[in-house]
């Protein structure tokens, strides 16, 4: 029935006159446009990532052309087997690059490999031995059949109507192999994604699957290589081009060259651009959700590839967003984690969404190649998050875990949006959700062993380094002791103010810099009241984020509560004395390989749970000085040298 009903189709357009298929084109193109969103914002997505920096007045331009296009292909490929050999020599003529090689060809038998393209009216490629003047010999294309039987004979015996042979993907590698081994000609689509089984190259400066088979028979049957497409000349009119590729001779070299050769044909030819399927999803092979934080293919040409253009890196685009957490501590032992990322996915363009105060740590680690600073919470809010659509990101990865976060993600259309889901915890707005296992105790591992199994189920690879992040500019310590008493966000987690008076009293040689919030002035001013200001200086409230790093980089070590600061200056390799009672430094202690040493009340279990008021200032300068005898073995780490 349904055959029927394509047959049916078919023959009433190949009698429609041709302006009102065109007219007909236009309509349903823009159709296209606006009734099939995702539709649409695949062709925007693909033709930006392709031609970042373009005008919007150009991407709209080129949208609109494709979408008429596609269904202009269509059409033609539904009344194909109903046109008569007449009007298929009135639709398409052979330009003067294919008379030639056709002329050439029947004085010279070679095999020949031809790529062919996705482009506008496909379906007149099959035409090509109708219209040549000289007899071609076997003349065989690869193509994927259809799922379903009765679809896939009707389309072969339309595409075979003159001559061509069409072989399957899955049984044709034999059959391609016997025409070229006697002088014949196979076509191969080479532009299409080749999924797992293909060669990672670039296209575009984007990293795809590329088919080797253009390659594999080129190299084994020592084929000549070209191209062979049809150009669209108007509407249901094509003239077919053919264009040798030079190549070193190897399948790699083949694949890479067919590549180069596509995208120097699309810059200088703006009408054949528009006439590729810019709605077909080229780049999808590296969206598996399992594997999307890393490079996964059946080979991988990246590196031949890049030499071949006299690059050193990998193009950044891929355009992956992170929403850090609200928590300034919680930012700082997220970015080991982030130079993973930058290690598992090199082409990754990595752009952090965080709260405005944070932004000037972040833009100094050099870790992101953008910082967006999240708006002021009003009406505005939404609309900031809506607008980022435009940049059409390809993955938002949520460190947060709450429904705000998962909004703002959904509403920057990112493709692929990724987070934790906790028991009895509903986030709809997630694509994929990495869920913890049942019955596991976050209470026994750090937050940041949670944020890596969640990356690794999404593909992360490579070890997690947890080097300290070097700071932007050195700054040379000055033998300052920091002290950091506040707490913002858990008064519990502050240690008494004549806990830390007494400390400084037992060190009268040294001297002290106090940091905190505005909020903590009440208790840095009590802990410096009394005391000689050569010794104490109280920069509470003082100092923006910028400067509180440079502050804290001139010490020579910290003692700390368990807050954010605790965190910034383990960050920067700066040895940290981190005192813990209620909370669970299992949980949350400083995390990266710089010296530090962590003291508790006695008898606090090894998750936390005691006050920090049962902490002595004893233990404390006890502590301090096993932390400086470490130093004394393992110097810190000197960002002044």
């Amino acid at each position: 029935m349904f055959i029927a009903f394509i047959s049916i189709l078919g023959w009433l357009v190949a009698r429609t006159p041709r302006l009102l298929l065109q007219g007909f084109a236009v309509v349903a193109g823009e159709a296209i446009l606006w009734f099939a969103p995702g539709r649409r914002r695949l062709i925007w997505s693909n033709l930006h990532h392709a031609f970042p920096g373009q005008p919007s007045a150009w991407y709209r331009k080129m949208a609109r052309s494709g979408s008429r296009q596609l269904v202009e292909t269509g059409l033609l490929s539904l009344a194909t087997p109903f046109l008569t050999e007449a009007r298929i020599r009135r639709i398409a003529r052979l330009a003067p690059s294919v008379q030639a090689w056709a002329a050439d060809r029947a004085q010279r038998a070679r095999p020949t490999v031809f790529g062919t393209l996705h482009l506008a009216l496909w379906e007149s490629q099959t035409w090509l031995k109708l219209l040549c003047p000289t007899p071609l010999p076997e003349f065989g294309i690869i193509f994927r059949p259809l799922d379903h039987a009765a679809s896939d004979a009707f389309v072969k015996r339309s595409r075979e109507r003159f001559g061509m042979r069409l072989l399957s993907r899955r049984e044709g590698f034999a059959a391609a192999s016997r025409i070229l081994r006697g002088n014949g000609c196979v076509g191969v689509l080479f532009d299409q994604n080749a999924g797992m089984q293909g060669d990672l190259t670039l296209l575009f400066g984007r990293v795809c699957s590329t088919t080797e088979l253009p390659g594999l028979f080129a190299e084994k049957f020592g084929a000549e290589v070209r191209t062979f497409y049809p150009r669209r000349t108007g509407f249901w009119r094509v003239e077919f081009e053919s264009h040798p590729v030079a190549h070193d001779g190897t399948a790699p070299g083949v694949l890479l060259a067919l590549n180069q050769w596509l995208e120097q044909a699309f810059a200088a030819d703006p009408k054949l651009c528009a006439s590729w399927l810019w709605a077909h999803n080229r780049w999808r092979h590296q969206d598996i959700p399992s594997k999307r934080l890393h490079l996964e293919s059946k080979r991988d040409l990246l590196a031949a590839d890049l030499a071949a253009r006299g690059l050193t890196t990998l193009p950044r685009r891929t355009r992956l967003w992170v929403r850090l957490p609200n928590w300034l501590g919680d930012v700082a032992m997220a970015l080991p984690l982030i130079r993973a990322l930058r290690a598992s996915r090199p082409d990754a363009e990595i752009t952090a969404f965080v709260r405005a105060g944070f932004a000037p740590f972040l833009q100094g680690t050099g870790l992101f190649d953008a910082v967006r600073p999240l708006p002021p919470r009003s009406r505005g809010y939404w609309r900031f998050f809506w607008r980022r659509r435009r940049d059409f990101p390809d993955i938002w990865l949520a460190f947060t875990n709450s429904w705000r976060g998962d909004i703002e993600g959904w509403l920057t259309g990112a493709w692929q949006r990724f987070g934790i889901r906790r028991p009895g915890r509903w986030r709809p707005l997630l694509t994929h959700a990495y869920t913890l296992p049942p019955g596991a105790n976050e209470a026994t591992f750090h937050q940041v062993r949670l944020w890596e199994n969640y990356l690794r189920h999404f593909g992360l690879e490579g070890p997690v380094d947890f080097t300290p992040i070097a700071p932007p500019t050195p700054v040379a310590r000055e033998g300052w002791i920091g002290l950091i008493p506040g707490s913002e966000n858990n008064p519990e987690k502050r240690w008494p103010v004549a806990g830390w008076r007494e400390v400084i009293a037992a060190l009268p040689q040294e001297k002290f810099l106090l940091f905190g919030t505005a909020q903590d002035r009440p208790i840095t001013a009590a802990i410096a009241a009394g005391q000689p200001d050569r010794q104490i200086q109280d920069l509470a409230g003082q100092t923006d984020l910028p400067e509180y790093l440079r502050r804290l980089q001139t010490c020579r070590l910290v003692i700390t509560n368990d807050t954010g600061g605790m965190h910034l200056a383990n960050a920067l390799g700066v040895p940290v004395l981190a005192l813990f009672g209620p909370t669970n430094p299992i949980r949350t202690g400083p995390i990266y390989s710089g010296a530090k040493q962590i003291v508790r009340p006695p008898a606090c279990p090894a998750r936390g749970g005691r006050p920090l008021a049962e902490l002595s200032a004893g233990a404390v300068l006890a502590a301090l000085r096993r932390l400086e005898e470490t130093l004394l073995v393992q110097p810190p780490v000197a960002f002044d040298e």
